[in-house]
């Protein structure tokens, strides 16, 4: 396989991972949604959080890129149970809770007012860009030796046992494990915000394709280490990833059991990103070629990722060594093509066989 490890490494640097501004201005508006929602919450003599906690792909720093800009943060709110109690006493559903947190940090300043979904309170900024607040309470329970132990509830149509930390907990345990290499990125983490980049890679795509956590979960199942060759590593577990799927499309949840990210043995989203896995592999077919050149190989990567980054990479030497070969090659097409109408013209008056 023709090697552009750096250039998939370089990819990943500028145009997948998140750049610092845009993590930075990410905590600033959550830091500043987690001091309103406290804020209203007081002035409503309403419960106080015991604390809050990141989740998702923001906690998982798998994050990517997009145009847009329209990014999301998942930012668990979490009580203790016996602190959700109505004015009469009475234990808050799960709706009273959301509907609470809702109240709270609305102050009136958002051009849409948050909203209460089944899994969370949504807080809407202009642009597309959103905060998720996903409500828990802390349950704790007593042995009958008085030692304490604590779970998590989610408020969604019922309280329902889950704390999306366990996932968090789960993606850094397979990062630091799979990974051949150390520090801060790794390359489990880089290929899962790559094959995640790929997903969003066309905005027909969007809604179609499986979700960026049941990517994460499938590229943790068929990662494919390479310390030596990122491309290899990205282009060898978006085939171990495509195979999987061929056996079977359902992609289970990696801490709850009994639950799945699909819906089904033929969920449509995992079969879309199957078949958009394949396309792939098939445009990079022709880096394995033994005559296969870098300018033929960046154009592969460009197709793929439906961007001209890689070819833009090419040394100017050689990009002009390529313009010089291109017209010869223009020419032959264009008299080839010509070819084809005249002969086509033929057949049409000749009777009309043709296809």
């Amino acid at each position: 396989m023709y090697d552009c490890a750096k250039d998939i490494l370089a990819h990943h640097d500028e145009k997948v991972t998140l750049p610092q501004s845009e993590r930075t201005a990410m905590r600033d508006r959550r830091n500043a949604n987690r001091d309103r929602l406290k804020k209203g919450l007081i002035e409503k003599a309403k419960p106080t959080p015991l604390e809050f906690k990141s989740q998702g792909s923001y906690a998982m720093k798998t994050m990517v890129q997009y145009p847009s800009k329209d990014y999301d943060i998942d930012d668990g709110v979490y009580f203790a149970k016996e602190a959700l109690v109505g004015p009469r006493g009475a234990e808050m559903t799960p709706l009273q809770a959301r509907q609470m947190v809702r109240d709270a940090v609305d102050d009136g300043g958002f051009k849409t007012p948050p909203e209460v979904h089944t899994n969370c309170v949504r807080v809407i900024y202009e642009g597309g860009y959103h905060v998720d607040l996903p409500v828990y309470r802390r349950v704790t329970t007593k042995d009958i030796f008085g030692n304490e132990t604590y779970h998590h509830e989610l408020a969604s149509s019922e309280w329902k046992r889950s704390d999306a930390r366990d996932v968090t907990a789960w993606f850094e345990k397979e990062n630091t494990a799979k990974s051949p290499d150390e520090g801060n990125g790794r390359q489990l983490r880089r290929t899962t915000r790559q094959i995640k980049k790929y997903a969003r890679s066309r905005d027909s795509w969007s809604g179609q394709i499986l979700s960026g956590f049941g990517i994460t979960k499938l590229v943790t199942e068929c990662f494919c280490a390479n310390v030596d060759r990122e491309d290899r590593s990205l282009h060898d577990t978006m085939k171990a990833i495509r195979d999987r799927l061929n056996w079977t499309l359902i992609v289970k949840h990696p801490v709850t059991p009994d639950a799945t990210i699909t819906k089904g043995s033929d969920d449509p989203a995992a079969r879309f990103l199957r078949d958009r896995l394949t396309e792939a592999l098939d445009n990079l077919a022709p880096l394995f070629a033994a005559d296969c050149t870098q300018e033929r190989a960046l154009k592969c990567w460009d197709k793929v990722f439906n961007t001209t980054f890689f070819i833009d990479r090419l040394p100017a030497d050689k990009k002009a060594a390529a313009a010089v070969g291109a017209p010869a090659i223009l020419t032959s097409g264009l008299l080839a093509d010509a070819g084809v109408a005249a002969q086509a013209a033929v057949r049409k008056e000749g009777g009309g066989r043709y296809a």
